[in-house]
């Protein structure tokens, strides 16, 4: 099936503007998992270092394997809906985040263990499954916003917008409200947060639903009428021969490991090494601010040296950040300082990648059309998100487990011994470089699509799109001509008088 580009208004701010809605709307669910659930699981909930371990890696590895299977459902989807597809399986997802999200934090720390644990499973499963529906779509929709890929780096960057904008306001507020002066977790607030946080994303992809106009022809799965049926092992194999989207991967794999895998340990030096857990999110927001300085010159950045090559240099910056944070500084004034200047140049270099990172995936699509004549949107980003969330399970859960041979002990709070405290710091630091380096290594070597090859990517397939398209119309005309003859030959024979033979000799 040829991909057709309809008639519609022009590529404009109101479509940037409605698609950085759509990942606000999806990182208020996720930032308050990724903020609070260690702490609210080990801590208020009592589970224990070891089982929190376990039960997060099951399900998690559940999570990385129903993104690959919901995502061929939905690329094998070719039912016309009324609001379209993407649309509608968004919408679906967002309704079943907000309930699921309140199930998951439901604060009942006096409950039987065993409750308590299929709670968390269930509670997780049901959220992941309806994230899925709603992100993965989510993620496909830029390539059938805009085939231009200024547009699709814009589109990447206003992502990245949204998705700070998600992460920000939970991650500086949550602590600020959910912890006390003892530096412990307050349950009863965590649920009351999920509930507002809740609404506030589905409002967010409500607005982005009503406001996203889609250009592409949303079930151009295939450039080629010779791929009869599809084939998700093939797509795999696919995606395992894609340098783009393996690198891309990779490096969103290191990133999820090195910054949600340390997230624990992070809160958990705060509580204990600094003493001050409800100022955690602000030192957070200060290692944010600089990506917001060069974001308005990002697409400049990106016309003129490419999104790999910025990239490539983003990751060694932040190579930099994360050895600063090694510097032996105590955890005084001076050493607070120290954690906020390393976290500025990590955060600055993370900037370049968390700006383009989306569009470097919709190049990976595309790359993969180019060479395998299949463009398999929902197949290869799901994949790219199976990996990502074997990332945020495995990396949360081995660290969990290292912090527990380290010494933390959930059932202490915020009273950690100061020697463990000082062990989070080490941690800490070791988890942001190795994060650091696999980004720099992904990117640099192993992702092959800079700024020339993919205008010549780009080039060869709107010739390739062209011909297609100009084939289809050829069909169709001489399709016309044929009934246009059939229908004359039909209406002569109808007009033909019909001879009567006589009986008469």
């Amino acid at each position: 099936m040829e991909e057709n580009v309809t008639k519609q208004r022009p590529f404009g701010m109101r479509d940037k503007v409605s698609y950085a809605a759509g990942d606000l709307g999806c990182n208020m669910s996720f930032a308050l998992k990724s903020t609070i659930m260690a702490i609210f699981w080990t801590q208020f909930m009592a589970l224990g270092e070891t089982l929190y371990a376990t039960l997060l890696l099951v399900v998690q590895i559940w999570d990385a394997i129903n993104d690959p299977l919901l995502g061929s459902m939905f690329d094998a989807d070719k039912r016309k809906y009324k609001h379209g597809k993407f649309k509608t399986y968004i919408f679906i997802g967002a309704i079943g985040l907000l309930f699921s999200g309140l199930f998951f934090f439901l604060p009942i720390p006096g409950a039987p263990k065993v409750m308590r644990c299929i709670l968390f499973v269930l509670g997780y499963v049901l959220w992941d499954a309806f994230y899925t529906v709603a992100n993965v779509p989510y993620g496909s929709m830029m390539s059938v916003i805009s085939t231009d890929p200024s547009d699709r780096s814009q589109l990447s960057t206003w992502r990245s917008i949204g998705s700070m904008l998600g992460n920000i306001v939970p991650m500086v507020l949550l602590p600020i409200l959910c912890y006390d002066a003892s530096n412990n977790l307050k349950g009863n607030t965590v649920f009351v947060a999920a509930i507002i946080m809740g609404i506030v994303g589905l409002a967010c992809f409500i607005f982005m639903l009503k406001t996203t106009t889609i250009r592409v022809e949303e079930n151009s799965v295939t450039i080629s009428e010779k791929v009869q049926k599809f084939n998700v092992l093939k797509a795999m194999a696919n995606f395992m021969k894609n340098p783009p989207a393996i690198g891309a991967t990779l490096a969103a794999m290191a990133m999820f490991i090195g910054m949600q895998g340390s997230s624990t340990a992070t809160t958990v030096l705060f509580q204990s090494y600094f003493g001050n857990a409800q100022i955690s999110g602000i030192i957070m927001l200060i290692g944010y601010l600089p990506m917001f300085l060069f974001m308005p010159f990002i697409k400049k950045i990106v016309d003129k040296w490419g999104k790999k090559e910025a990239c490539s240099v983003g990751a060694a910056v932040s190579v930099l950040g994360a050895l600063l944070l090694f510097l032996p500084l105590g955890n005084g004034t001076a050493g607070l300082v120290g954690y906020v200047i390393a976290q500025v140049f990590f955060g600055l270099g993370l900037g370049f990648y968390t700006c383009v990172s989306w569009a470097l995936m919709a190049d990976a699509i595309d790359y993969n059309e180019w060479k395998n004549g299949t463009k398999e949107e929902g197949t290869v980003y799901s994949l790219h998100s199976f990996f990502r969330k074997l990332a945020q399970g495995l990396g949360p859960s081995l660290v969990i487990l290292i912090m527990g041979a380290l010494g933390y002990d959930g059932e202490l709070g915020a009273a950690q011994p100061f020697p463990v405290a000082e062990k989070m710091k080490w941690l800490v630091a070791a988890l942001y470089t190795f994060s650091a380096i696999v980004m720099f290594v992904s990117i640099t070597f192993i992702y092959n699509l800079n700024k020339k090859k993919v205008e010549v990517m780009t080039a060869e397939l709107a010739e390739r799109r062209a011909a297609e398209q100009e084939n289809a119309d050829e069909e169709i005309e001489v399709e016309e001509v044929v009934a246009s003859v059939d229908e004359a030959i039909e209406d002569e024979e109808a007009a033909e008088p019909i001879e009567v033979e006589s009986n008469d000799e």
